[in-house]
């Protein structure tokens, strides 16, 4: 088991983690309703919005 300062670090982590992935979903969304080459910009940025939910889902999970 962790210790309660190790969990309270992860949690943190993890609600920031999904706080960088919020704001590239919604830099991709304004890349994407720009239009023109922002494409490019926008499929990234989901890409890497993905990425940190994922990372966030992973250090957010419960360990046993």
């Amino acid at each position: 088991m962790y210790p309660r300062g190790v969990l309270a670090q992860r949690h943190v982590l993890g609600l920031l983690f999904l706080l960088i992935a919020g704001g590239l979903i919604g830099i991709a969304a304004a890349a994407a309703a720009a239009g023109g080459r922002a494409w490019v910009v926008a499929l990234a940025a989901i890409a890497l919005g993905i990425w940190m939910g994922q990372l966030a889902l992973r250090v957010l999970r419960r360990r046993r």
